[in-house]
């Protein structure tokens, strides 16, 4: 699970299920499949060049690659399952899902064929260190930011001005996403929720009616609980948007050094009907709330 992902959960959510987080995710990840989709399928209509008609795989080979992949869906499924039923929470999956795989690559090396070894285990927890020690100090610097910015009571004064402004409250939330949109452009996103998101839910909590509010009286037609879920998610997704869009769309960064020789307006360009289609996404998500609320209502009902 990436960092960036429970700390959306954690830092958006407060007091609501981690387990509902992740199955709120679950027809908006259906959508965002279906567009990505139909993206790929029109672009390749477009210019079938996109998409060469690979040499037929052999038999044997393509059964071989079949076996090997069996093992990570059956690991993959089990974490995602166990998820969903309840039976773990992000942190335990993580300890489960590196377990089996370290018994998964002892028995291949066992097998002699090719496995984990030791110099891959040595690597793994030097980059697991790494991170680790990255994410925490991340996580530091944003607490005593946090810090600073409560004793100057700045939450409370930008939900006291988002509340009394006289704009539509779903004009607030497009601006909101949208900011968040702009600063993925430069920022890293677990540095920008950390930092911006406690700023952004207590303005909505005080637009939505409070605390207490009830869907009947609610600025957005739902509780807390279920504005906390909605917002999470929608936050997660335009986070992670930010971090393909120019000029600074770090992603991108990552796949044009994957690319060699291939310029980096080219790799942009690329990206761009994707992010059409997750704006698209965004639109029909924030318009269409019970998408995202179905799911977590119908399995924790």
């Amino acid at each position: 699970i990436p960092p960036s992902v429970a700390l959306v959960i954690y830092a958006v959510t407060v007091e609501a299920s981690i387990i509902q987080m992740f199955q709120a995710a679950i027809i908006p990840g259906i959508i965002a499949v279906i567009f990505f989709m139909g993206v790929i399928a029109i672009q390749v209509r477009l210019n079938p060049s996109l998409a060469p008609i690979p040499e037929p795989m052999p038999a044997a080979e393509r059964k071989e690659a079949l076996l090997r992949l069996i093992p990570v869906m059956v690991i993959f499924g089990s974490i995602i399952l166990g998820l969903g039923a309840g039976l773990f929470t992000p942190t335990p999956a993580a300890g489960v899902g590196v377990f089996a795989i370290l018994v998964y690559g002892a028995y291949m090396r066992w097998k002699g064929k090719g496995g984990l070894s030791w110099e891959g285990l040595r690597k793994s927890l030097k980059d697991t260190a790494v991170t680790s020690s990255m994410i925490f100090f991340i996580l530091l610097g944003a607490e005593i930011l946090k810090g600073f910015f409560s004793r100057a009571n700045l939450p409370a004064y930008m939900a006291e001005a988002a509340a009394s402004s006289g704009l539509d409250p779903w004009l607030i939330m497009v601006l909101m996403l949208l900011a968040l949109i702009l600063l993925g452009c430069f920022m890293e996103s677990l540095s920008m929720i950390v930092v911006v998101i406690p700023f952004f839910w207590p303005a909505l909590v005080d637009i939505n009616g409070g605390d207490w509010a009830t869907a009947a009286t609610a600025a957005y037609g739902m509780g807390a609980e279920d504005l906390k879920i909605w917002f999470g998610i929608l936050a997660l997704i335009v986070v992670e948007l930010g971090l393909i869009t120019p000029p600074v769309g770090l992603n991108v960064f990552i796949i044009n050094a994957l690319a060699k020789g291939v310029p980096m307006s080219e790799t942009f360009r690329g990206v761009m009907p994707f992010f059409a289609a997750e704006i698209v996404r965004i639109l029909i998500l924030i318009f269409i709330p019970i998408l995202t609320l179905f799911v977590p209502s119908v399995l924790g009902g």
